[in-house]
């Protein structure tokens, strides 16, 4: 529910954003204050907080609160409120370490068995991966990049907008693009996922739901992750693109079987000899 409001806090009206910034800065009050109190700390009218209620498809302020209240009771430590030039050292680490897991967890509940399922059957079939991102997600991409070609495919990451354009090209009909991005907006991604189609390769897009890059992939793992990326660094987002990542390399490396245990294994095993001995 606060996942929701928060996303729809931009096209809110603002007597109805009031109310929405009311309910995410004060979820726990908010659930057991009358309609008159809620108003009041909002400075809107009753009505207007029964619109809010009806624009999140509750029947009324009643429903709304048993819906609200069954989110806080499933022991996600919802953070939304800004860190303030105030805050002590105390608060600052419980808000960003409580963002991050209200994240992680929220990204796990969006993941499910059967696009993982059909993420894990594309790679395992394809002839060579190519990971794409740009900026922060550049740096998730080269992360999956040293993840997935520890099981036998030719896996490269391309974090240069016109490389990937390249790249993009030549690949080949039976080969993946996992392409990364958190806003999912990213118009030279698009032209890249564009081209990478157009050869034949299947695209994966690791990215938020109901955006251009999420339309246009042939396979998504959501990451529906809100935050305010000028307050929290490193952003919850890429958290969650890294976990993706790890439950695809582990499902991946469980399809293929023994072998490709035994090469991760040979690889960790060559690191060895470069760890300094005391």
């Amino acid at each position: 529910m606060l996942n929701r409001i928060q996303a729809l806090l931009p096209d809110l009206p603002p007597s109805e954003r009031r109310v929405a910034e009311l309910v995410l800065h004060r979820p726990v009050e908010v659930i057991s204050a009358p309609i008159s109190q809620i108003a009041s700390w909002a400075r809107v009218s009753q009505p207007t907080v029964i619109r809010f209620c009806r624009r999140l498809k509750c029947a009324g302020v009643t429903g709304f609160k048993l819906k609200l209240a069954g989110d806080l009771g499933a022991g996600i430590p919802f953070v939304h409120a800004s860190l303030a030039p105030g805050d002590d050292l105390a608060l600052l680490i419980g808000k960003v370490f409580d963002h991050a897991v209200a994240g992680l967890v929220r990204g796990r509940n969006a993941l499910k068995p059967e696009a993982l399922s059909l993420a894990v059957e594309a790679l395992d079939r394809a002839s060579r991966i190519e990971c794409y991102g740009l900026g922060n997600s550049g740096v998730t991409a080269q992360d999956a990049q040293m993840k997935l070609f520890r099981l036998g495919t030719p896996t490269l990451a391309c974090t240069d907008s016109q490389m990937q354009r390249v790249a993009a090209v030549l690949l080949p009909s039976d080969a993946v693009a996992l392409v990364i991005s958190n806003s999912g907006r990213t118009k030279a991604l698009l032209e890249v996922v564009a081209l990478a189609r157009r050869s034949g390769a299947t695209v994966i897009a690791l990215t938020r739901s109901h955006t251009p890059l999420a339309e246009a992939a042939d396979i998504l793992l959501p990451a529906d992750v809100q935050e305010n990326p000028e307050v929290y660094a490193p952003m919850v987002a890429r958290l969650v693109h890294l976990a993706i990542i790890d439950v695809l390399t582990v499902a991946l490396s469980l399809r293929k079987g023994p072998a490709a245990i035994t090469r991760m294994e040979a690889a960790k095993a060559s690191l060895k000899a470069t760890q300094e001995a005391f």
